[in-house]
């Protein structure tokens, strides 16, 4: 499974943008409603998965993720992690809301790249992610496939302003 993910990550980077079907935007929908008030478990799934990612977070930074993870300052970050990716989510699937999409990824794009943080680790997350959803939400090829292209147009547009 986790070669498939790193695969598909993998196979973002040279993506283009595809819009996602009616169906493929109501699966992604769907099941990030399963989810997304698992802000807290999302985001110690995706640090105990990469403590690099989780020491670019100075608040959290070589502390044990049982220690922190019932903290207000955790669960305030998580909560606005998961809440762009709520954001996200909730604008796709119509095309009036294209430019809505780029400006937010753009916006993400420039606050992260000031920070130093590399594609390789949006890569990590974005594969941290899809495994905890596949593991979290009722999962199917037709929804890892709606997953993959959601993700793959938001990677490449994130990516293409590295």
């Amino acid at each position: 499974m986790k070669f498939l993910i790193l695969a598909l990550c993998i196979a973002a980077a040279s993506a283009a943008v595809v819009p996602l079907s009616a169906d493929q935007a109501s699966l992604v929908k769907s099941s990030w409603a399963q989810v997304k008030h698992s802000e807290v478990d999302i985001l110690a799934s995706i640090f105990t998965a990469n403590p690099d990612i989780q020491a670019r977070f100075p608040q959290f930074a070589g502390k044990d993720i049982d220690s922190i993870k019932d903290t207000g300052a955790f669960a305030t970050h998580a909560g606005r992690i998961v809440g762009f990716f709520s954001e996200i989510v909730g604008l796709i699937g119509d095309q009036s809301n294209v430019p809505a999409l780029y400006t937010l990824t753009e916006q993400l794009t420039a606050s992260h790249k000031a920070r130093g943080i590399s594609t390789a680790q949006f890569g990590e997350f974005r594969a941290s992610l899809v495994s905890y959803l596949s593991n979290h939400v009722s999962w199917g090829e037709n929804v890892a496939a709606a997953w993959n292209v959601a993700l793959d147009n938001f990677f490449f547009v994130l990516t293409s302003n590295y």
